[in-house]
């Protein structure tokens, strides 16, 4: 474009509403508006937003055939798409021998395409990248270099996401090089490219938008303004986002503000769409890396404060579920929760169902598999139940009665060893015709004469019961000394018992006196 007048496209943006420019916004990118929903179409906007935003990082796997690299290859001549394959820092970043800034420092945007083949010649390569993502320089030898290039890394989930997000992250697809919690965390938005549909000939518009061009010399003209503080004038961000997640959240804000409200004119509901959805994404980050990297980042409820009326409002992402799997409210006698790591060797949640019959003290199980060690200890737990279980009431016989004993993964973890303990308390729940109480998850496991085993990874199996919903938690004492290593936030979510032996802990999770 020879010229660019800003201000005549600041005025001719007063004649249209958010709606109406959003639709306009689309449609010059060559979809047609019409045919996606509302959700939909802040994913198609996020995709413009490296366009328009100095060195923002944007993630977006999902199916095939959604049109993720297109507006990157397509919509502007100032951004580049890197097919999947090797690269080098000196193409990339900078040639030492020809002192020449790569590509970072020429293009908007580098976005690179089917990301499971990235794989850099050199070694340090991933580390550059780290590098750049957090601050926009790097050094390669004496010369320190800044760059604005946004990054963009799009690619393919082969899997359905609910099995992803309940077995590994969704960040998978990524080469094994690149798995590292501290390079995602440079990442500012994940945008859900499941949630986007396959392109079909209705998707795209014949109707008008703005010309390429123009539209491409709008975005990189934007890219000399901030509004990242919009979010300062009406909320506060929740105790939860620590620094990279404020500056994530307050790039994503400012990209879609200049995108909707290039003229400034925007209102406090304005803002706060654009925060929901900045807060959304950025979780979703937040989210994978719990997975990959642990309690180090087990602050992921995100929320913000209305300066104004001092509500907090949380937000979530649709994809985790969560809050469901231990269900609110009283359940059946011998059904039960406990945390425990499975055989591949991940935390996940299981609940026990007990079914008790008229018989003669025999047990079968279901839902193991052919896993014999969990077997071995739910036979282990039914051999202390059968020896021990008069010192619980002595109306309980458990010759009496079969048992049915089914185990349910409810995150596809795997069948798990640790269940002596749990399956004692939910046969002794059973049998009694008694429920555990509301929302509780038991922790902790035994040996075949009653001996207590501290619990493994408390902090992160804390975390685990907090994500599904658990609001009570009953401990071993001899977990005690672990207690240190639990954030103080996420301790103080739960109402805490302990247990000294097996017995107690019937009574504990029944909820009467011994």
């Amino acid at each position: 474009m020879p010229n660019m007048d800003m201000d005549e496209l600041f005025q001719a943006r007063r004649a249209f509403t958010e709606e109406q420019w959003i639709d306009a916004l689309l449609r010059s990118t060559g979809m047609e508006p019409t045919n996606f929903p509302e959700r939909v179409k802040w994913h198609l906007l996020a995709r413009m937003v490296p366009l328009i935003e100095n060195n923002y990082n944007l993630a977006e796997l999902g199916p095939r055939g959604t049109g993720k690299s297109h507006i990157y290859k397509e919509i502007s001549p100032n951004s580049i798409l890197v097919s999947g394959g090797q690269t080098t820092v000196a193409n990339l970043f900078y040639n030492m021998a020809r002192r020449v800034v790569g590509l970072v420092g020429v293009w908007d945007v580098v976005a690179f395409d089917e990301v499971a083949g990235i794989s850099f010649k050199d070694k340090d390569g991933v580390q550059i990248m780290k590098d750049y993502m957090a601050s926009g320089s790097f050094a390669r030898g004496r010369d320190a270099v800044n760059a604005y290039a946004s990054m963009v890394f799009v690619g393919n989930i082969n899997q359905p996401v609910d099995t992803l997000v309940k077995t590994s992250h969704l960040f998978a697809p990524f080469p094994e090089t690149m798995i590292d919690s501290a390079f995602f965390d440079r990442f500012h938005a994940y945008v859900p490219g499941w949630e986007i549909p396959k392109m079909r000939p209705e998707f795209f518009t014949n109707q008008y938008g703005l010309i390429v061009d123009y539209l491409a010399e709008f975005l990189r003209e934007m890219r000399k303004r901030n509004f990242g503080d919009a979010i300062n004038k009406y909320f506060k961000l929740g105790r939860d986002l620590n620094q990279r997640d404020t500056i994530a959240v307050k790039h994503t804000v400012s990209g879609l503000l200049k995108l909707l409200y290039p003229h400034e004119e925007y209102d406090k509901e304005a803002v706060r769409r654009c925060l929901e959805y900045a807060l959304e994404t950025r979780r979703r980050v937040k989210e994978q890396l719990k997975k990959i990297g642990g309690m180090e980042f087990f602050d992921v409820h995100f929320s913000y404060i209305d300066v104004e009326t001092l509500e907090e409002k949380f937000i979530g992402v649709p994809e985790q579920g969560g809050g469901t799997l231990i269900p609110d409210g009283p359940l059946s006698p011998g059904i039960m929760h406990t945390v425990a790591t499975g055989s591949g060797g991940h935390l996940g949640l299981y609940r026990l169902e007990t079914q008790v019959m008229a018989g003669s003290g025999t047990l079968k199980t279901s839902g193991l598999g052919s896993n014999s060690g969990a077997k071995e200890a739910i036979k282990v737990g039914f051999d202390y139940f059968k020896a021990n279980g008069s010192r619980v009431s002595a109306s309980v016989k458990p010759g009496d009665h079969d048992y049915h004993l089914h185990v349910v993964e409810l995150h596809n973890t795997g069948p798990t060893a640790s269940m002596t303990l749990a399956s004692f308390v939910a046969l002794c729940s059973g049998v009694l015709g008694r429920p555990l109480q509301q929302q509780l998850v038991v922790l902790g496991s035994m040996s075949l004469g009653g001996n207590i085993v501290p619990v493994e990874n408390l902090a992160e199996s804390l975390q685990v019961a907090f994500d599904a919903g658990a609001k009570r938690l009953l401990l071993p004492m001899a977990s005690v000394r672990d207690i240190p290593t639990i954030p103080g936030e996420l301790f103080a979510k739960f109402q805490t018992g302990f247990y000294s032996d097996p017995t107690d802990a019937v009574f504990k999770a029944l909820g009467v006196q011994a």
